[in-house]
């Protein structure tokens, strides 16, 4: 990989040539290594390097960018070039900024050096604990890599940061057969910084691989009914990203279209429901260190006990609104457990749904959501009856956080995210 301070040097004398003044920029150095098989078996190993560059400029109120894969001398050249010609080219708007001053900072996370025997050997624990448990479950491919990264960025204020960072990843695609029947395929996967635990024991791989060996006879749906639907920690996540971005994200606080345009402070949800962006968080491997804005990245609490504590705004979206920046722009999810197993959870419904996969459009304005139902199962009687094909539900995003009936004790974590299951009530399910 390219000296990556050596580059930024080059692009600040590129930058001042060009007679650029306000600026931020980030570069990277990227490797991955690479490891693929198909059925079981090992068919490609490889390493491969990239390098990418990002650049914003401001002049005289405007701004503009310009990101590609290309940082010689050349490449930062064009990148410098264009993003000049696109802030001339755009609209007046002085609520464009960077963030004042920080003192320099170098950060490293994960897993700098890899095992990669030791990876080698989780992999082949993994699919050969899937074939000896799970027998009807087939594994049509796996990937996994490690990943290495350095980034540097600076700004005109004299700002610069530099990170270094490693983790391991890796996903699989499955599917069950009896030899009779065949389900669809599914995916799951985990990102880890240490190999100390079996693969299948992390993030929700168990629950996949439960959940689609019981997928094989799925029954339509008659009718439509509404019941409470519990939220698997994968779609716990989808929804409440959905929220988020529906009521207190950039775009909707900007245009006045939220419906918590004016709820700070105010009981928004269930008291069961805090959610959380937590970099620091020891269950989050990866996590943001620096925005994009150029401020040090900080934990910040979004719900509290059902409270709204705050918008989700970035610095331009603050300056824009008067309304207060956060100082976090990842999506390092926590969504704080609850007091009831899963097995109490499904035991309380009388008739609802288990919820694995939400496929839709996006949600109104005004939360309104419907979609098909995947993955899912239906429950009567506090137990699991079926899987379901054709399954649609519907309802409303306020009305989801609202009507929250219980939160899981147990937790996903699979490295990005910390997201349990969550019930909720009044949700319309449908059939044929």
């Amino acid at each position: 990989m390219s000296n990556i301070r050596e580059k930024a040097d080059l692009f600040d004398k590129i930058i001042k040539d060009t007679g650029i003044t306000k600026y931020k920029y980030t570069l990277v150095n990227s490797e991955k290594r690479e490891l693929n098989l198909e059925s079981g078996d090992f068919k490609l190993f490889r390493t491969v390097f990239s390098n990418s560059g990002s650049i914003k400029v401001f002049k005289d109120n405007k701004t503009g960018s310009a990101s590609g894969n290309d940082i010689s001398e050349e490449g930062l050249k064009g990148l410098a070039k264009d993003a000049l010609v696109s802030a001339e080219s755009s609209q007046e708007d002085p609520a464009h900024d960077i963030a004042p001053k920080v003192d320099p900072h170098v950060f490293k996370q994960g897993v700098l050096e890899p095992d990669v025997d030791k990876f080698i050997e989780r992999i082949k624990e993994l699919l050969d604990t899937i074939a000896k448990e799970y027998p009807l479950v087939k594994v049509f491919s796996s990937i996994g890599s490690y990943d290495r990264y350095n980034w540097f960025s600076r700004n005109s204020n004299g700002t610069e940061f530099e990170g270094f960072g490693g983790s391991y990843g890796i996903s699989i695609e499955i599917c069950a057969t009896d030899g009779k029947a065949t389900t669809g395929m599914d995916y799951t996967g985990v990102d880890m910084i240490n190999l100390d635990t079996p693969i299948i024991e992390l993030g929700d791989i168990r629950a996949h691989l439960r959940d689609i060996e019981k997928s094989l006879y799925p029954e339509s749906i008659e009718g439509k009914f509404e019941g409470a639907v519990i939220f698997t920690p994968a779609s716990t996540g989808d929804f409440i990203s959905s929220v988020l971005g529906n009521y207190i994200s950039d775009g909707v606080i900007i245009e006045g279209t939220s419906q918590w345009l004016d709820k700070v402070g105010e009981q928004v949800a269930s008291d069961k429901l805090t959610v959380r962006l937590d970099p620091f968080d020891e269950r989050i491997n990866i996590g943001e260190r620096a925005t994009s804005n150029g401020f040090l990245s900080e934990a910040v609490t979004l719900i509290d006990k059902g409270v709204l504590k705050t918008h989700w705004l970035s610095l331009y979206a603050a300056n824009k609104t008067g309304r207060p920046v956060v100082k976090n722009t990842g999506f390092d999810l926590i969504v704080e457990p609850g007091d009831k197993s899963f097995d109490e959870m499904l035991s309380s419904i009388d008739k609802g749904l288990i919820l694995g996969r939400f496929s839709g459009g996006n949600p109104g304005a005004n939360g309104e959501f419907s979609g098909v139902a995947k993955s899912s199962f239906l429950i009567e009687n506090g137990k699991i009856k079926c899987a379901v094909t054709e399954a649609m539900i519907s309802g409303n995003l306020g009305d989801v956080v609202k009507n929250i009936r219980s939160i899981s004790k147990e937790l996903c974590c699979n490295g990005g995210a910390v997201v349990p299951y969550i019930a909720v009530d009044g949700i319309t399910i449908s059939g044929k």
